[in-house]
């Protein structure tokens, strides 16, 4: 681990501030994602600052009926309000699906947001990367890629996101708050968070320099009935292969996003029109831009099979 120098900060808006000021500085809180990185020398940060002292550690109910969640709410803690847990299940499960206890109890909101990708070629510095290492090539495109992007990849990156939280964030039209470094405040909805790969797969997300996520607002509850199916290579703690995250109504209509399979949650509005008819056409609208790897193409199957079964059981 390379030599940094580090800071506490009373206030969002110093945080931010401090983060413009520092070319090369991060942010940290729980630390289950960055500190790893700085072991391998994958993420190099010349300063830290460190949030865990701000107040965003609360769940709020908002004026329309809804929830605002700080961003340094631990995982466990949100996975086990009773308003998420009543209103918000799917979230709630997704969740628990995502990692051991012990992470769950250090992981925060916005850490779990901005975790980085799992992919091999990412983690080990000999090989090229372009999300670690742009324009040093993609590794993955000719290696081994049985975890990789199906849809929405390009031949810049075909790596995956690995958040369960997301997927379920992204289902239920979460909104992201930050503050940048002027203290301006900005709301990012989850859908337009996480930039398409392209030719510049490095730049992960829509947040600028030294811009901090302060808060995620959730809209007011859906009702009907929440699944998260993660489908995995062991049953504990391991990221999915493919997760499908659906609220149906009693009436059959109902929305459903998708995890393992893409560089962000994976949700597309006409597919959620067809939810009322069945998983076929689902399927056909979410994956109609697939471009899977031999490695990977059994994941098209496992998806069309996961999403008829989170379906079937929605509808009773």
């Amino acid at each position: 681990m390379k030599a940094f120098t580090y800071e506490r900060v009373k206030t969002p808006a110093e945080a931010a501030a401090s983060a413009r000021h520092k070319p090369g500085a991060k942010f940290i809180a729980g630390g289950t994602n960055l500190l790893d990185l700085m072991k391998l020398e994958i993420e190099t940060p010349s300063h830290l600052i460190d949030v865990n002292g701000l107040a965003l550690d609360k769940i709020e109910p908002t004026d329309d009926g809804g929830l605002r969640i700080g961003a340094l709410v631990r995982n466990t803690d949100l996975a086990a309000d009773p308003r998420v847990r009543r209103d918000y299940a799917v979230l709630s499960r997704a969740l628990l699906a995502g990692a051991s206890g012990q992470l769950r109890n250090q992981a925060t909101t916005a850490g779990n947001l901005l975790q980085r990708t799992r992919c091999p070629y990412f983690y080990d510095t000999n090989q090229p990367c372009n999300k670690r290492l742009p324009g040093s090539g993609c590794a993955a495109l000719e290696g081994f890629s049985r975890q990789h992007a199906v849809v929405g990849a390009s031949k810049a990156c075909i790596a995956t996101h690995p958040s369960d939280m997301a997927v379920a964030m992204r289902l239920l039209d979460a909104v992201v708050e930050t503050v940048n470094p002027d203290g301006k405040v900005r709301k990012i909805p989850v859908a337009d968070f996480y930039r398409a790969p392209g030719n510049t797969p490095h730049l992960e997300n829509a947040l600028s320099t030294g811009e901090l996520i302060t808060a995620v607002t959730l809209p007011p509850p859906l009702g009907g009935t929440h699944i998260y199916r993660k489908v995995r290579d062991r049953a504990s703690y391991a990221f999915a292969l493919v997760s499908v995250a659906a609220v149906v109504q009693p009436d059959g209509s109902g929305r459903v996003a998708l995890g393992g399979v893409a560089h962000k949650p994976w949700r597309l509005e006409e597919a959620d029109a067809e939810v009322v008819h069945g998983a076929k056409g689902v399927y056909e609208r979410l994956f109609a831009s697939a471009k899977p790897t031999p490695e990977n193409e059994f994941k098209l199957i496992l998806a069309k099979r996961t999403l008829a079964s989170v379906l079937t059981e929605a509808k009773g």
